[in-house]
């Protein structure tokens, strides 16, 4: 038996992965596939990838197919500090405006329209495209960016734009963290191959316990190298996110998939989040 792992492609997520025995896990006949969320998320779909970490979204339409791993997210509480609205207007003032969408996400794509339709009541446009901040500019009055692209583009927005964290957004209107990725593993996964499961969420659990007794540096002297950008950024970055998945981190994302299914991007609602809870033991 062996797994195929996704990997979200976005340093976000990292702390989970960096220090993965991935050479334990090859020995046992595990792969490693990096993908953007969107492109993870269809992979599990259509069964090309047993477990990895996906978008919070794509768990709300798979929710018979997949159970999540305990302790393991990617969330926020008061920023995210890597998904981004730019406006060339206020957000009080988008209704009847057009926005571009990265067509890299879901999760964020309707966290954005659940924030301007319920909490500021906007009627807006939306166009999906390919991440590109000057392209998406050109056609339309905002865009919505996420991961190293929204980092990116922050770094050299003009200081016209008006920039919005949407977790910032999210925590202001309901108090609660928003969860954007989660770790999931198909049902079927879990009954041929539970031993490994085991030993990936145990891999996956010892990575993040290191990269936060390390305070996140060997990864971010990494990451400098790669991205660039200040030292001071990256640390405050990591800080600010969260890797748990508690109860108050469940609240909000029940909340997020409440208010999804009302507005009608889900097709049904989501009655409970399903965690592997053996695998602990």
């Amino acid at each position: 038996m062996s797994l195929v792992i996704g990997e979200i492609s976005y340093t976000n997520i990292l702390p989970l992965y960096y220090y993965l025995d991935r050479e334990l896990l090859k020995s046992h006949g595990c792969s490693f596939t990096p993908q953007v969320p969107s492109e993870l998320n269809a992979s599990m779909s259509a069964g090309r990838v047993d477990v990895g970490g996906i978008s919070s979204f794509a768990y709300a339409e798979n929710t018979s197919q997949f159970t999540l791993l305990p302790d393991l997210s990617v969330s926020a509480y008061e920023k995210v500090g890597s998904i981004f609205l730019f406006s060339k207007v206020p957000i009080e003032q988008l209704s009847g405006k057009s926005i571009a969408l990265t067509s890299s996400s879901a999760t964020s794509v309707h966290l954005l329209k659940v924030i301007l339709e319920r909490f500021y009541q906007h009627e807006v446009q939306y166009e999906t495209m390919k991440p590109s901040m000057d392209r998406m500019l050109d056609q339309n009055d905002a865009c919505l960016l996420i991961g190293d692209d929204a980092i990116l583009a922050s770094w050299r927005k003009a200081e016209k734009l008006y920039q919005y964290d949407l977790a910032s957004l999210w925590y202001k209107h309901t108090g609660l963290p928003m969860t954007f990725a989660v770790v999931a593993v198909r049902n079927e996964v879990i009954d041929r191959s539970s031993h490994l499961v085991g030993l990936l969420y145990r891999s996956l659990i010892q990575s993040k316990q290191l990269s936060r007794q390390k305070q996140f540096q060997p990864m971010i002297k990494d990451i400098l190298q790669t991205y660039g950008g200040r030292k001071s950024f990256w640390d405050e970055y990591f800080q600010e996110l969260c890797y748990e998945f508690s109860e108050n981190e469940q609240r909000g994302l029940t909340l997020y998939y409440q208010l999804a299914y009302e507005l009608g991007y889900l097709q049904k609602p989501v009655d409970a989040i399903q965690i592997w809870k053996a695998v602990e033991s």
